[in-house]
């Protein structure tokens, strides 16, 4: 392993074992997945005591559960007795999680309160669930499955005051999907790390995002991009940048007489995640390696994570958010809402996939990404090559 990873050329693709190969993939599930911060869901998707979601990385599936009104809990989600699975569906509600092989039965704090039939000196306190890490900011759920993860504290810092203002913890979740794309995980995530593509294949997302192959206006500062940091400033808003190790924040505009992320550049939702204020204030896209990215924009909320289910298969799961009080039919019409990344994602399916199976092929040999267009890739794979070779050193 250690081989293979020292072929890797920095601000190159990867080489083609690294895309391809089971081994290299069950190392990343501990080498990667294992010594990171996941982007896991919102508060909006378990908002009574008892909700909870399930998400599935590779052979590990992981409950995510409100425990009560202030306190949201990640396990392991596999029963303490035989190790059959708990929850075997992707979201519910239960007043207890009851296995459902032979009935032994946990409460929401992971505590096991009913096991049928055990020996005297069965001690059921050393038999509840395997919690796993945990932590909220701004409405956002993350999850870390060992100890061996950064720090938190740095990015909460960074995204708390940028993220609060669109009140993600008071939100809903008005739709969600899973999208399964057949593609390596890391060529899933390359491709959501850059816009070099946007022009060619993406004409609906460029209805409303300014083209940043084009407009190069972080560095050039024109008098647009000045007049939307003052309408930010306006409205209370800090833009970033904010960067890390591991996450990128930045909030910027798009384009002109563009309102939302739709296809026709109208709000989503009428009833705003920011009602206070005026003027466009863009979007706030935030980004955590290895998996996610999402925006909040004044209206509403979307967030993209790539869940690794084997080598050649990764679960995209897309969620919008709105107003906790908006009505469907009334405040947004679901259609408008998720037009716009239902297209984005169907197209990034399809260009993940091609990738996919060009690597596989005689012909493939890493190619040199765009010091420019690419930046970001470069920043991915960069991270991706570090975590996995501190791990080999270790």
């Amino acid at each position: 392993m250690a081989d293979l990873y020292g072929q890797c050329r920095r601000g190159h693709t990867l080489p083609q074992a690294l895309y391809t190969s089971a081994a290299v993939f069950d190392f990343e599930m501990e080498a990667v997945f294992t010594r990171a911060w996941l982007q896991a869901g919102h508060l909006a998707e378990v908002p009574r005591v008892g909700d909870y979601i399930t998400v599935q990385l590779g052979k590990t599936s992981v409950v995510i559960i409100r425990e009560s009104e202030s306190v949201v809990r990640g396990y392991f989600n596999t029963c303490r007795h035989r190790g059959a699975l708990l929850c075997t569906s992707d979201k519910g509600s239960a007043r207890r999680l009851v296995c459902p092989y032979h009935q032994w039965t946990y409460d929401l704090g992971g505590n096991l309160i009913f096991a049928r039939n055990m020996p005297a000196d069965f001690d059921p306190r050393q038999h509840g669930l395997i919690p796993v890490h945990c932590e909220v900011v701004a409405g956002v759920i993350f999850i870390a499955l060992s100890d061996d993860v950064p720090d938190f504290a740095e990015f909460r810092r960074q995204l708390e005051p940028m993220l609060a203002p669109h009140d993600l913890e008071n939100a809903q979740l008005a739709h969600s999907v899973v999208l399964p794309e057949y593609a390596n995980w890391k060529l899933v995530m390359e491709n959501g790390r850059e816009c070099y593509h946007c022009s060619a294949r993406h004409p609906e997302l460029l209805t409303a995002f300014r083209d940043p192959t084009e407009d190069d206006y972080f560095d050039a500062q024109p008098d647009w991009m000045k007049d939307f940091e003052a309408v930010c400033h306006a409205n209370g808003l800090v833009n970033g940048p904010a960067e890390g190790a591991w996450f990128d924040i930045l909030r910027f505009p798009i384009k002109d007489g563009v309102e939302s992320l739709t296809l026709d550049g109208r709000l989503a939702c009428s009833r705003l995640l920011i009602p206070s204020g005026e003027g466009n204030i863009g979007t706030l896209r935030w980004a955590t390696e290895p998996n996610a990215f999402s925006h909040a924009l004044r209206d509403h909320a979307f967030s993209f994570e790539a869940w690794p289910i084997d080598v050649g298969t990764t679960h995209v799961r897309g969620k919008w958010l709105v107003h906790k009080d908006a009505v469907e039919g009334r405040d947004y019409e679901l259609a408008h809402l998720t037009a716009l990344w239902n297209a984005t994602n169907d197209q990034d399916k399809w260009l993940a996939e091609n990738n996919f199976k060009g690597v596989q092929g005689r012909g493939y040999v890493p190619g040199p990404f765009s010091v420019n267009d690419e930046k970001k890739v470069i920043d991915f794979v960069n991270w991706y090559l570090d975590t996995a070779q501190s791990c080999l050193r270790s």
